[in-house]
């Protein structure tokens, strides 16, 4: 453990772990499977990162966005540590490149894809190779209870049969019980430690009002955070859109970042906000996975989203060092029908059904009386320990 607090110092700058980093990290080095739960700004990441760096071999990290991979490789090799990828945006090239750092033995860590990792070829590629372990990130993508479930994540259980003394561990940062259950048994890991951290975020202050005219009520909350950074969720991109239109035709310093702008525009709106270039990203739930900014200052909902799991994230994105940040919620009946909608297009039925359970959940969150920080530590299985957290009666429904 020593030298992993060395490695933390030596190339990221850490004096110290934060809550359950250091007990993931010794069942990476140890070699037992794992299940971490380390909600946003829990510093997941790190928990296979640096144990990757101290162990003899390579470390296979299941990624599902390639943005996602690019941005940790991007802050890996800045810190020093040789990381790649093997994705369909590299070059020939680029590919024989990271192949041969693979087998010059070069590479601490390579970012793939779940549906190239499971395939026949690929894995017995790996199996050439010395593996210090599999990590996959995002995992609650494997389970249909998950809030972002992939199928493609369903193939990862053919990992345990190839690699069978290689340990497995999975996190993500927001798994109820049903989905950490579901987690270890689609991996088909082995008497895995499951580590969960808390899901209380005192420094937040929640609030959720009825939406009425949603441009006043966002510029409100602008002009209590001028010049900070945040982030407004909207449900479509036309929302997006518009709320950017409007936004910036009163000299707010906004961009927009949706599915449907180019890959270099949401790359480069995306850059300028980390870079302090611009104030506000305006967004559906296709901004911010991977995102390392601490100083969001506020995150805003102007409608509300399809799950308790998607708030917690999203809305867990303001705050990361520790300082105070506002989350406001705006929602209407319409919100409602809108996802129904959405759900019902959903090509699974089971899908579907699960989807609108989840939507009543964060309904009945939204409609509620109770405590917010109460009612999102209750939903994933904890009890903050109190009827309030006491903070700000804005913690309460508005």
């Amino acid at each position: 453990m020593e030298q992993l607090r060395g490695i933390l110092k030596h190339y990221w700058g850490y004096d110290r772990f934060l809550p359950l980093q250091q007990e993931a990290m010794s069942c990476v080095v140890a070699g037992r499977d794992s299940v971490v739960i380390l909600p946003t700004g829990g510093g997941k990441s790190l928990c296979f990162q640096a144990p990757a760096v101290v162990m003899p071999g390579l470390a296979v990290i299941v990624s599902p966005l390639i943005s996602l991979m690019k941005d940790q490789i991007d802050a890996l090799t800045g810190y020093g540590v040789p990381a790649g990828c093997l994705n369909s945006s590299l070059s020939a090239q680029e590919r024989r490149e990271v192949g041969e750092k693979i087998r010059s033995g070069n590479l601490k860590l390579l970012y793939v894809a779940p549906e190239r990792l499971v395939g026949r070829d690929f894995i017995e590629y790996l199996q050439q190779f010395q593996i210090s372990f599999i990590a996959v990130d995002e995992a609650h993508c494997i389970s249909m209870w998950g809030h972002d479930f992939r199928p493609e994540y369903r193939g990862l259980r053919v990992l345990k049969e190839a690699f069978p003394k290689i340990a497995i561990h999975a996190y993500t940062a927001t798994a109820t019980p049903h989905v950490r259950d579901d987690i270890a048994r689609e991996l088909g890991l082995r008497n895995p430690q499951m580590l969960v951290g808390s899901f209380d975020r005192p420094n937040l202050i929640y609030k959720v009002m009825r939406r009425g005219n949603i441009v006043n009520q966002v510029c409100e909350v602008l002009e209590r955070h001028p010049s900070e950074s945040g982030i407004i969720y909207c449900i479509r991109r036309a929302d997006v859109d518009e709320m950017f239109q409007t936004l910036a035709a009163k000299s707010y310093s906004v961009l927009p970042y949706h599915a449907g702008l180019t890959d270099d525009e949401r790359k480069k709106n995306q850059d300028a906000f980390i870079q302090e270039k611009v104030d506000i990203i305006i967004a559906t739930v296709a901004f911010g996975m991977g995102i390392d900014k601490s100083n969001v200052r506020y995150v805003i909902h102007a409608g509300m989203p399809k799950s308790l799991e998607h708030y917690q994230q999203e809305s867990g994105r303001a705050g990361r060092d520790g300082l105070e940040a506002e989350c406001c919620l705006f929602y209407s009946g319409g919100d409602y029908g809108v996802w129904q909608s959405i759900l019902g297009n959903t090509e699974s039925v089971d899908a579907a059904e699960i989807g609108l359970t989840k939507l009543k959940g964060i309904y009945n969150f939204c409609t509620g009386v109770s405590c917010r920080h109460q009612g999102l530590v209750k939903y994933f299985g904890q009890d903050l320990g109190k009827e309030s957290c006491e903070a700000s009666m804005s913690a309460w429904v508005i």
